[in-house]
């Protein structure tokens, strides 16, 4: 893993930063994109790839693309009002005369449609508002099964290691059974003290617990109060009546609807009626890793006015994070959201350490790079999270879903095995893994020969790749992918070009001729290249070269 800081652009020499030799050696295969829209990114893309190769846009074309954008929005039960607004605003930007005479629609659709996407889900990340005189008082409300409890501990976890708070939880809902031990379990996990007088089971007085809450916090001196309160099965008087009680008694900084994304329109519904009742500050999105069709988290944000200011994704306490509109529209169009994962990188990664293994990338054509660096940096990704989480953050991961929908993360495992079945002088130089010494590793990590052999010879052509990506000499038998900005090497390439002549073309004319069509097309003027995500000439799309597709296969 490469030195991860917060210094220049995030271009895209960030990307060769991110853990790209593990990547590769794991031979990729659920995508990190929050499940509930797989479907609705499917049909999106399905609904732009009939855009391309096209010279302009036409009224048809138009039509034709909002259709499908409007059929795709439907089948992922987003709230019709939202849909015709949404389908409205596309349509009459992408009339534009700037659009209709653009060389690339395809790209200026998916701009669009990007925009407008961050619009609906809220446009600008929403931060905790922070009390000015601790503590700060944050309240959660819902219907049950949507999961505060749970996210209780997950917002506790997240004040504690992101924010450097000292959050204290409050179990005032004493009416599901268990919800009281529920929540005690939760804040030992999370490392969070829990103010729990009552046993709960349906005994003592909510307000009340929350009301003593105040004076605990106040004299054991925590900054943030995290109430977590009664749900019922729907909305009723009682639970209204309740949660309203207990927002008087504390008077919360922010009053957090927690949601089920997983319950289509009953959510904006639901929403609706506590908004009207009770009233609430922002809202949670829970069980985005689920398999609905999310059309909840698109309509609830534009419907109640409220924005979406964090979203859980997994059981894990650590599967929680603050939503953001842009990277959330990004993920959806299939364009990756590498903000999110750097971010996750920076708190994982130790950053001597990954300054040490980035020189050695760096240096020798990145021979002093060894199993044993590759082991730790393995290891290192892994905090991180399911490395189908991870994959899914990168740009293009929806062209290998299949792949990603396969993995099993024992082959992780598997590696580390291998890894530590071989000696310290074959991690260190695993050029003298012979026939003989790959017998005794499979045999001493249960595997096959030719998992060793695949595993070594994958390493070396990874450990190439990530090399030329550090020194900035761009990706191994990538055409036209310059050095990486930031990683070195750019200026030592502009002088190489300069110093290189122009290639003659060949004395036959017939030769001479086939070499001018297989030059490349100069992109025309407003045309990205193709390694830039543009149109290759004649409209196909840019392939990657079989070395790396077969590493990514596994082959």
């Amino acid at each position: 893993m490469a030195a991860v800081r917060r210094t220049g652009g995030w271009g895209a020499g960030r990307l060769a930063e991110l853990p790209g030799c593990v990547v590769t050696i794991c031979s990729i295969e659920r995508n990190g994109l929050f499940l509930v829209f797989d479907t609705l990114s499917d049909r999106l893309s399905t609904a732009f790839k009939n855009l391309r190769g096209k010279g302009k846009l036409t009224d048809a074309d138009i039509d034709a693309t909002t259709r499908e954008i409007r059929i795709a929005l439907l089948e992922a039960d987003v709230a019709l009002p939202v849909v015709k607004e949404f389908i409205g605003a596309v349509r009459e930007r992408a009339s534009g005369a700037d659009v209709r005479g653009g060389l690339n629609p395809a790209q200026q659709v998916i701009k669009i449609v990007n925009e407008e996407l961050v619009k609906i889900l809220g446009g600008e990340t929403r931060e905790l508002r922070m009390a000015k005189r601790p503590p700060t008082v944050i309240m959660l409300a819902g219907l049950q099964g949507a999961g505060k409890t749970t996210l209780a501990g997950k917002l506790a976890k997240w004040l504690k290691e992101i924010k450097h708070q000292t959050p204290m939880l409050v179990a005032a809902d004493l009416q599901r059974p268990n919800a009281v031990t529920q929540l005690q379990v939760v804040g030992e996990r999370a490392g969070v003290p829990v103010f729990a007088p009552e046993p709960g089971n349906g005994i003592g007085n909510p307000v009340d617990v929350a009301r003593k809450a105040m004076e605990e916090a106040k004299a054991k001196q925590h900054s943030v109060v995290i109430v977590d309160t009664a749900g019922r099965l729907g909305v009723d008087e009682e639970l209204m009546k309740q949660a309203a009680d207990i927002r008087d008694a504390v008077s919360p900084d922010e009053i957090l609807f927690v949601v089920d994304a997983m319950i289509g329109q009953d959510a904006v519904t639901t929403a609706q009626a506590f908004l009207d009742g009770v009233g609430f500050d922002g809202v949670v999105l829970s069980k985005l890793d689920g398999d609905a069709r999310g059309g909840a988290a698109l309509s609830i944000s534009h419907v109640t006015g409220r924005q979406v200011m964090f979203a859980s994704n997994g059981e894990k306490l650590e599967d929680f994070d603050v939503f953001h509109p842009d990277r959330m529209a990004s993920r959806i169009l299939g364009m990756g959201d590498v903000m999110s994962l750097i971010e996750q990188a920076e708190r994982t990664f130790d950053a001597d350490a990954a300054a040490k293994t980035a020189a050695k990338l760096q240096k020798k054509g990145g021979k002093d790079f060894t199993l044993d660096d590759f082991l730790a940096q393995m290891q290192s990704v892994r905090k991180m999270g399911p490395l189908t989480k991870i994959f899914g953050m990168l740009p293009g991961a929806a062209q290998f879903k299949d792949q990603l929908e396969n993995f099993d993360e024992r082959e992780i495992d598997r590696i580390e095995a291998v890894i530590h079945s071989m000696t310290p002088a074959e991690r260190a130089d695993p050029n003298i893994i012979n026939g003989s010494r790959r017998a005794r590793i499979a045999k001493g990590s249960g595997t096959e020969v030719a998992t060793v052999g695949g595993l070594v010879e994958r390493f070396f052509e990874a450990r190439k790749m990530m090399s030329a990506m550090a020194t900035g000499k761009g990706m191994p038998g990538m055409p036209g992918m310059p050095g990486m900005p930031g990683m070195g090497g750019g200026k030592r390439a502009k002088q190489q070009a300069k110093k290189g002549k122009a290639k003659r073309g060949s004395g036959n004319p017939a030769k001479r001729a086939n070499q001018a069509t297989n030059q490349p097309a100069e992109p025309a003027p407003g045309q990205l290249p193709a390694a830039f995500g543009g149109t290759a000439a004649g409209g196909d799309d840019f392939e990657l070269p079989d070395a790396l597709k077969n590493m990514l296969d596994g082959k």
